[in-house]
């Protein structure tokens, strides 16, 4: 077995207890124990997504137990790449946190983040949906932290709501997980493929009311009109560093999505097209509504919030249509859209810092310092959440576009995208000509840690710097999420790498 596959869940716990023990009144050493074990964590996915471009799909079974009776671990393609963009999003925030001194305004904002991470990278890697579960649960708890970090009446009530809202998506889960359980006998993903299949055509109610409240649940968690009241409130009242790290919680459930629905319920199973005729017209809704609202936000954390909705109904979009080539340009955009909604949420948490009442309403302000800087990654971000050129997001649109292109939603889906576009771009502009353009007044002169300016600098453009090579590098990305995304719909293969001796017994 390769032990490096349970390095991402043994890591960041261990970085977190020691800081939490050990490094309580030693906040320097915190940070410096932070940034190396997201450092290395980075490291080490990228050695896995390497090790995953081979096509061969490894398992790591915990304690030696065989599946589908022991907890297993499967690296694939997809998780390989949703290990690094964790580790990414994560360094950047780190690093922001520290220049912008977000981790002192709280206690245990360090370790908080290191089983956030813990949460992250469990959920990408799982081969079992009750242990699914329960890394939902350890991001739950993770996150809610990390959303009250440094107090206020607002950001409590917005944490409140976001805790009971996705506490009812997880009671959900549990009465799915139940139902599968008592038709099929387990809750191995790839002992759920082969059981299901199996399951006569006239005996499958049970399980496709397990279906549905799965595709429910994961609905939650990407944020998915209409069950995405909880995401607007939540992110635009999260500290800034904090909201970036959320922009790969929505993917999650896009992740999930992706992964139960074309392996355990795929459309030749059981369950028919379920998810294919529910996602596509919901996903379309999400995309309209997230750009309508960010035409008409009022202030710029809830921009960056409804942009985050859109992107989400962009993604599903592709996905919805179940097939290697959309699901291919689903996974590009994805990509860009974790990036640039995190970009996006360390600008907004930048004009705050620098605005005299320290707050993002969209209103005309006096001039800041370093303005230039700040509405330079502000253009950047926005020109990426519209999908305009040159940057990742035109690209990740062209292929969307392309993937749908012959299907039964193939020009509403071309009419829609267009369309939110051009909203998207004449909210953006909006937004930047109030922030930007129409700001007046002398610059405003203030001492700060210039070193810890610097730091926050780095850390944005680095997230920049990560869609311009996401856009150079366009050609041998694809290429590799086309791998990724036929790897995806060929269950057979990861059934056979997770339960070889049922291969054996075909044999």
């Amino acid at each position: 077995m390769n032990h490096l596959i349970a390095v991402p869940l043994l890591l960041p716990p261990l970085v977190g207890a020691i800081m939490i023990t050990s490094m309580r009144h030693h906040p320097g050493m915190a940070r410096i124990f932070s940034v190396a074990g997201v450092s290395l964590l980075l490291l080490i996915n990228i050695w896995l997504l390497a090790q995953s471009g081979s096509g061969a799909i490894q398992t790591y079974e915990l304690g030696a137990w065989p599946a589908p009776f022991g907890i297993v671990l499967v690296l694939d393609r997809l998780a390989a790449i949703m290990l690094v963009l964790t580790a990414v999003i994560a360094l950047a925030v780190v690093l922001y946190a520290i220049g912008s001194g977000w981790d002192h305004r709280g206690r245990h904002f360090h370790a908080l983040l290191q089983f956030q991470v813990l949460g992250l990278s469990g959920a990408f890697l799982t081969g079992d949906l009750f242990n699914l579960f329960v890394f939902f649960e350890v991001l739950l708890i993770a996150s809610y932290g990390l959303m009250i970090h440094g107090g206020g009446q607002k950001r409590l009530q917005a944490g409140v709501q976001y805790v009971v809202y996705n506490l009812l998506g997880s009671t959900l889960f549990l009465f799915a997980l139940g139902t599968i359980y008592a038709v099929t006998g387990t809750l191995n993903m790839a002992d759920l493929a082969v059981r299901v299949a199996e399951i006569p055509a006239d005996n499958t109610a049970l399980v496709r009311i397990a279906a549905v409240l799965l595709l429910l649940v994961f609905a939650v968690k990407a944020a998915l009109v209409p069950l995405h009241f909880w995401l607007p409130s939540t992110y635009a009242e999260a500290p800034g560093p904090v909201a970036a790290l959320f922009a790969i919680m929505t993917k999650v459930g896009v992740y999930a999505i992706l992964r139960v629905f074309t392996l355990i319920f795929a459309p030749a199973a059981a369950t028919g097209d379920l998810a294919q005729s529910w996602l596509p017209p919901l996903a379309m809704a999400t995309l309209i509504i997230g750009a309508i609202g960010v035409l008409g936000a009022r202030s710029l954390g809830r921009l960056a919030a409804l942009a985050t909705v859109g992107s989400v109904g962009t993604i599903l979009i592709a996905l919805g249509v179940f097939t290697p080539r959309s699901t291919a340009a689903a996974l590009y955009y994805m990509i860009h859209s974790t990036l640039a909604c995190a970009l996006l949420f360390l600008v907004v948490d930048l004009v705050r810092s620098r605005r005299p009442d320290h707050d993002d309403r969209l209103v005309p302000a006096p001039a800041i310092m370093q303005g230039g800087l700040v509405s330079s990654l502000f253009l950047a971000s926005a020109v990426g959440m519209a999908g305009l050129p040159p940057l990742s997001g035109f690209i990740g649109k062209l292929l969307i576009l392309s993937g749908v292109r012959g299907t039964e939603p193939g020009w509403t889906v071309w009419a829609i995208i267009l369309v939110t576009s051009l909203v998207l771009v004449v909210g953006f502009a909006r937004a930047g000509s109030i922030l930007f353009w129409q700001a007046s007044g002398e610059t405003k002169s203030e001492s700060a840690d210039t070193s810890g300016l610097r730091l926050t600098f780095v850390a944005a453009f680095g997230l920049l710097g990560s869609m311009v090579a996401l856009t150079l590098l366009a050609r041998p990305v694809l290429a590799f999420l086309t791998d990724t995304a036929a790897q995806v719909y060929d269950p057979a293969a990861y059934i056979s790498a997770v339960l070889p001796q049922l291969g054996e017994i075909q044999q």
